[in-house]
C-alpha cells in the first residue's frame, strides 16, 4: 500500500491533473485508495485525495462514516455552493476539521452548508449531484486538495485558529493552540 504522503510535499499544494484515462491503471489506484482509507486509525479518515498517496490527480474517495460505501469521485468541479455556511464540521461534536496529511493538526473551517457538484465515476460518466452536511463539507476539503489548497490555508484565510493534538500530565489527549507569528 502507498503511504499517506505529510506536509511539506509540494504534491499537497500543486494543482492536480484531470483524468483522461478511465482505464485498468485507474481502477488499480482507486481500489488501493479505498484500501488505504479503510486502514486509516487515529484519525479514522473519511476521505483521501489521489494527492495525498503521491498521485497527482483530480481523484479522490469519501466514507462519512464506517458504514458507509466508499464512493469515488473523479474530476470533481464545484459548480454551486450555498451562501449558508457551516461553523466547523456539521453532524459532529467537535466541530474542528483534520487532515490524514496534516497528522495531529486541527482547525475550524466556515464551509458551504450545501453544494452541487458535476464529476465523474470510475466508467467516465458525468454526474452532477448536490450534497449537504458532513458529506459536503468533506467533498469540500477533498475538491481542496486536488486544487492544492489545504485546510490550514482555509483556516489561516479565515483568521481562525489551528490546534496541535498533544498529550496532558496524565497521557490525555488535549488538544493545544498553536502560535502563529
Amino acid at each position: 500500500m502507498k503511504p499517506i504522503i505529510h506536509v511539506p510535499n509540494n504534491v499537497l499544494t500543486s494543482p492536480a491533473k484531470p483524468v483522461t484515462q478511465f482505464d485498468k491503471r485507474l481502477h488499480v489506484l482507486i481500489k488501493e485508495m479505498t484500501a488505504i482509507l479503510k486502514a486509516t486509525r487515529n484519525p479514522k479518515g473519511v476521505g483521501l485525495a489521489a494527492p495525498q498517496v503521491g498521485v497527482p490527480y483530480r481523484i479522490f474517495v469519501t466514507r462519512p462514516r464506517e458504514k458507509d460505501a466508499i464512493r469515488v469521485f473523479i474530476n470533481p468541479e464545484i459548480i454551486k455552493r450555498s451562501t449558508e455556511q457551516t461553523e466547523g464540521v456539521p453532524e459532529r461534536e467537535n466541530k474542528l476539521e483534520g487532515c490524514l496529511s496534516i497528522p495531529k493538526i486541527w482547525g475550524r473551517v466556515k464551509r458551504a452548508a450545501t453544494l452541487t457538484l458535476r464529476y465523474q465515476d470510475e466508467a467516465g460518466a458525468v454526474h452532477e449531484g448536490s450534497f449537504s452536511g458532513f458529506l459536503a463539507t468533506i467533498i469540500q476539503h477533498e475538491t481542496d486538495h486536488t486544487n492544492g489548497v489545504l485546510f490550514t490555508a482555509r483556516v489561516l484565510e479565515q483568521q481562525g485558529k489551528l490546534y496541535q493534538a498533544t498529550r496532558d500530565k496524565d497521557g490525555k489527549e488535549v488538544l493545544m493552540e498553536i502560535e502563529l507569528k
